[in-house]
């Protein structure tokens, strides 16, 4: 279903420079470089927004995606784009560029801000934090040493269940700093022949 507004908004927005679409949150990303300014998922285009351009993106009517977490609802940044805006795709264009900048932006700052324990690492939380401290994984560093894959097979050692093949990712995306969902099947395969 969304495979029609994914295209259209490809083709609008490709001369903003290397844009490509991942799956996401559902629907598909929308990517320049390695920067997600956009989201195309519910059959609509959302265009992120950031502290300066959210005010605005309410009063005009424009309203935050939402999906939910481990069945929490999380309200993301990006805001659906009202369908008569397709009328006039230059204010796409105009406002994804201010979009592709507030990403370009919030993923600088993010990188110069280092997380200080495991638990914000992006996929993990505090109950991975305490799994992989009974391991004897107490600092990112040692996380990072150790890899996704030698970690994961210390926790199965551990465990009473069965691990999820999920936190095989959720750990590797941690790792490099990116969402579980964004690691490259061919990564997959390979971690998978080792495991």
């Amino acid at each position: 279903m969304d495979k029609a507004i994914l295209k259209n908004s490809l083709k609008l927005l490709d001369h903003l420079g290397n844009v490509k679409s991942r799956s996401m949150f559902g629907g598909f990303g929308i990517f320049a470089g390695e920067a997600m300014f956009a989201l195309v998922v519910n059959n609509k285009l959302h265009l992120r927004a950031n502290s300066k351009t959210e005010e605005e993106f309410k009063q005009a009517g424009l309203e935050p995606y939402i999906y939910k977490k481990r069945g929490f609802p999380v309200t993301t940044k990006h805001h659906a784009i009202l369908d008569e805006w397709w009328e006039h795709p230059e204010k796409i264009v105009e406002q994804a560029k201010y979009s592709l900048k507030a990403a370009q932006e919030d993923k600088k700052a993010k990188e110069c801000c280092t997380p200080d324990r495991i638990k914000d690492l992006p996929n993990l939380r505090l109950s991975n934090e305490r799994m992989l401290k009974k391991i004897g994984i107490k600092t990112i560093e040692q996380l990072h040493n150790i890899g996704a894959l030698e970690a994961y097979k210390a926790l199965q050692k551990t465990q009473e269940t069965t691990l999820s093949i999920e936190l095989l990712w959720a750990l590797e995306g941690a790792i490099h700093g990116q969402h579980w969902s964004v690691i490259p099947e061919s990564r997959r395969n390979e971690l998978l022949a080792k495991l």
